[in-house]
C-alpha cells in the first residue's frame, strides 16, 4: 500500500503534466486515478498546491488535521520535462 506521501507526489506529478498538455487523454485518467485513491484511501478532496522556486507545497486536509508536503521541483517536474524533451516519445492518442 502507498503512502499518503507516495500517493500526492505521484498525482502532483502527473498534475503537472496535465496542466500544461491538457489535451493528454492518458495523463488525464492517470491523475484522475491518483485523485480517486486519495479521496477512496485518504479521504482527501481537493488538496491544495503551491509553487515557489524550489518547492511545491501540498496542503490537505486528513483526519481532521491540516497538513502540509513539500517536494523538489526538480523532482516533480521530471516526467514534464522528459515529455518536453523527447514529445515524439509522449504521443497523445485521443478518445475516440
Amino acid at each position: 500500500m502507498m503512502s499518503l506521501q507516495d500517493k500526492l507526489y505521484n498525482w502532483l506529478t502527473i498534475k503537472v503534466v496535465v496542466d500544461a498538455r491538457p489535451e493528454d487523454t492518458a495523463a488525464a485518467e492517470t491523475m484522475q486515478m491518483f485523485e480517486h485513491l486519495l479521496a477512496d484511501e485518504n479521504g482527501i478532496q481537493n488538496p491544495v498546491v503551491n509553487v515557489d522556486e524550489t518547492m511545491y507545497q501540498v496542503e490537505v486536509e486528513t483526519e481532521g488535521k491540516q497538513k502540509m508536503y513539500r517536494f523538489p521541483r526538480e523532482l516533480i517536474e521530471v516526467m514534464l520535462d522528459q515529455i518536453s524533451n523527447e514529445p515524439d516519445k509522449y504521443v497523445n492518442y485521443p478518445n475516440e
